[in-house]
């Protein structure tokens, strides 16, 4: 009797467990408020709002969870959003293709004053890296492979460079940071995939990536069973210092390959990033 109630204990563990990992995480959304304190001069916070690994067309993840994401992001009122690519889905099990064109005229509706800026995932150049980027940029989306731009004086004259993607693009961490005009200004890097943070000088105050989701699965007492990362569960998530340098790395909204998601919901990351932190 005790065997046969353990049973259905446990078939009912696993039923939830599954539920929970393929239809009620992955449907979820939350937005994650944070405190990053990086040194440097800027006098006021940045707010700055991460937006990763979208996979639209996954499943539970169409163009009305891409709204969703959009009003909710905007209701968070950051001065920054960053893009940090895998727009699309490339061969998801269970998933419906959605063109560049219709995610990008959704993220159209972003509003941040200090601008709305972009990079490029691995899945985008498997697919048509230069169809996403255009897409962005008709919608006013400003993608930057390789090169750098200054927000306003209101915003501490802080500079933003995108690298491209570690593993597809050129990657020109030089490259993007060549157009930089002073050595003192609060500096961020936003990407991809984390490997590329290791070649990231410590000029640089802060470099924002995705790509990892977490691993989709993270388990409790183990964390994430498998993490796309030449160095393994050393960039999985979070904030991370490393020497006194500063990486953070957003889990993201989509899933790829399989559509699950357990201890890693999807989530908009809003990190309030300074001196002193402030959200």
């Amino acid at each position: 009797m005790i065997r046969k109630l353990l049973l259905v204990l446990g078939i009912l563990l696993l039923a939830l467990l599954a539920v929970r990992t393929v239809w009620w995480e992955p449907a979820s959304l939350q937005l994650r408020e944070e405190c990053l304190n990086v040194g440097w001069t800027a006098q006021r916070p940045l707010r700055v709002a991460v937006l990763t690994d979208l996979h639209v067309g996954s499943p539970f993840n169409g163009l009305d969870k891409l709204r969703d994401v959009v009003a909710r992001t905007n209701e968070a009122r950051p001065d920054l959003v960053c893009i940090l690519g895998d727009l699309v889905i490339n061969g998801v099990k269970g998933g419906s293709f959605v063109t560049p064109e219709d995610i990008a005229r959704e993220l159209g509706r972003l509003q941040a004053p200090a601008g709305v800026f972009a990079v490029l995932g691995n899945h985008d150049a498997w697919f048509n890296a230069t169809r996403v980027e255009q897409a962005l940029v008709n919608a006013r989306i400003e993608v930057l492979q390789d090169r750098a731009v200054r927000l306003p004086p209101a915003f501490g004259g802080i500079w933003v460079a995108g690298v491209s993607d570690f593993w597809t693009g050129r990657h020109d961490v030089n490259g993007a940071l060549s157009g930089i005009t002073d050595t003192t200004s609060p500096l961020v890097v936003i990407t991809h995939n984390p490997d590329v943070f290791p070649e990231i000088p410590a000029r640089v105050s802060l470099t924002i990536a995705g790509h990892t989701h977490g691993g989709q699965v993270r388990l409790p007492f183990i964390g994430p069973l498998v993490v796309p990362s030449r160095y393994g569960q050393r960039f999985a998530g979070g904030h991370i210092v490393e020497n006194g340098r500063h990486l953070y790395v957003a889990t993201g909204i989509g899933t790829s390959i399989l559509p699950f998601r357990l201890g890693v919901p999807p989530a908009i990351n809003v990190l309030g990033v300074g001196s002193k932190c402030a959200l």
